[in-house]
This record gives structure tokens, C-alpha cells and sequence, in this order.
């Protein structure tokens, strides 16, 4: 038994829940419980410097082209979970028929868990291992992670990856998000950040 796993059994369940010991997800909120999902009601908004705003079912989203991808999760505090399976869509494919305006720049994520919120630049949402998700492992998002929708940002650490997407607003400034309203780097870059 490694070092981890011994000192893993001398911390209560509880504690160890809320402590990186190792690998393995660590389901973090900022504002419990998480938000409610029912994928009869629920509605993407994608608005701001476009051309047509669009609101989209949970139906419209998963019938937007697929993309799936596998790749790591890394967490700022230290632990990190290999070999996510993930399935959702792109932004050029989630934004094509708003057709954002030539002068925007950047797409703010807002969560339903309010007050969680952050911004990518339009170019860093189209590197090629950016996605809006929908699914996690072959199934459909289970609602700790983020469902119905999720930012997928496998090159930045994860509190970039706002959950509980129910808007994305398109627009022409990079805004400090939840994090960042608390010391951490705007671009969260894994290696190349300081993470707070």
C-alpha cells in the first residue's frame, strides 16, 4: 500500500471528501446544492454580440455536430483524474447560427450556480480540445459534474470549467470570473499559471 492510500485511511470520510488525496474527482460548488437539472425546461442562451441570439433545448444542443475527445482533468489544488471520455460540441459549431458580431472577442459562461462565472477569449475557446459537454465518460453528465452542460478546458486547470452552463454571453472584453475575483490567473494555463 502506497504512502497516499495508508494516510488516506487515518482521515475520516468526511475530510478526505474535501482533501486531494491522489486521483480521482473532487466535486467542488461554490453555492451548494448543486443547481437542479430537468432537460424539459432547460435552456441554453446564447446571446450578446451576435447577430441572432438563440436559445436552445437540451434536444437542440445534443442535435448540434458531436465531438468527442479524451483527455486529462487537472485541478489547481493538486489532484487531477486521466483519461476523461468526454462528448459534447464545439464553439464554432455551438456559435454558428448566432453568428457573433466581427468585433467580439470573448464568450463569459454563466452558471445557474450563482454567482460561478468566467471568461474565454474566442481563441482559446477554439483550440482544437475546447468543448461546450453534454456527456462524461459515455454517459450523459451526472449533475456534480456539471449537467446538463460543461466547459471543457483540458490545457488550463479546472476551475476554468464552469458547470451548470445555462448561458454564454459573446462579447468584446475578457471579464474576471469567480476565481479570479479571488487572486486566481485569468488564463489558467496548467504549467504556466500560478494558480491563485
Amino acid at each position: 500500500m502506497d504512502i497516499v492510500a495508508k494516510s488516506s485511511l487515518l482521515v475520516p470520510e468526511s475530510l478526505r471528501a474535501a482533501l486531494p488525496f491522489g486521483k480521482g474527482w473532487r466535486i467542488y460548488a461554490v453555492n451548494p446544492p448543486y443547481p437542479q437539472f430537468d432537460p424539459a425546461t432547460w435552456r441554453l442562451r446564447i446571446d450578446g454580440l451576435v447577430e441572432r441570439p438563440q436559445t436552445l433545448t437540451y434536444a437542440d444542443l445534443r442535435a448540434l455536430p458531436r465531438a468527442r475527445q479524451t483527455s486529462d482533468f487537472v485541478c489547481v489544488t493538486g489532484w487531477s483524474v486521466d483519461d476523461v471520455r468526454w462528448g459534447g460540441v464545439r464553439f464554432d459549431d455551438l456559435l454558428a447560427a448566432a453568428r457573433p458580431l466581427p468585433h467580439a472577442s470573448a464568450l463569459r459562461f454563466i452558471s445557474a450556480e450563482e454567482p460561478y462565472e468566467d471568461t474565454l477569449t474566442l481563441a482559446q475557446a477554439r483550440v482544437p480540445d475546447a468543448l461546450l459537454a453534454y456527456e462524461m465518460d459515455g454517459a450523459p453528465l451526472e449533475r456534480k459534474h456539471g449537467a446538463p452542460a460543461r466547459l471543457v478546458m483540458p490545457r488550463m486547470y479546472g476551475y476554468k470549467g464552469v458547470k451548470w452552463v445555462d448561458r454564454i454571453v459573446v462579447t468584446d472584453r475578457v471579464e474576471d470570473g469567480y476565481w479570479q475575483q479571488r487572486g486566481y490567473d485569468r488564463d489558467a494555463w496548467i504549467g504556466g499559471s500560478n494558480g491563485r
